[in-house]
């Protein structure tokens, strides 16, 4: 899976933040490895360097393998936050989309739930 980041003016430490970001997100969707082919990260600090509140947005894309992309966004104090709030919301879009294809049949997968021979 690959991971890009993509930062907006007044954020800094691109180089460490796309290492940390990366190794973060390939163990946090591990499980969907096989659905996921690019996650697009896009950092932005809406207050532009002044102090307030939530003001480091962080939207992530994750890109499926045939289907349309899954985007999320999540508010927060600093980059990190950000990151792992978004990254929760992005780990429950997948379950939801991933989950309704796989009841309707949609996707192709092993599994030990069905008898194969039926």
């Amino acid at each position: 899976m690959q991971v890009q980041v993509n930062t907006g003016d007044g954020l800094t430490g691109k180089d460490t933040l796309e290492r940390w970001a990366t190794d973060f997100l390939n163990e946090q969707l591990l499980r969907f490895r096989d659905e996921i082919t690019r996650v697009e990260i896009q950092l932005t600090d809406e207050a532009k360097g002044k102090n307030g509140g939530d003001d480091t947005r962080c939207m992530l894309e994750a890109r499926l393998n045939g289907h349309q992309p899954i985007a999320v966004q999540h508010h927060a104090q600093d980059m990190d936050d950000a990151i792992r709030g978004a990254t929760g919301k992005l780990i429950r879009a997948l379950e939801h989309t991933l989950g309704k294809l796989d009841r309707h049949e949609h996707r192709v997968r092993d599994t030990i739930r069905r008898d194969p021979s039926v």
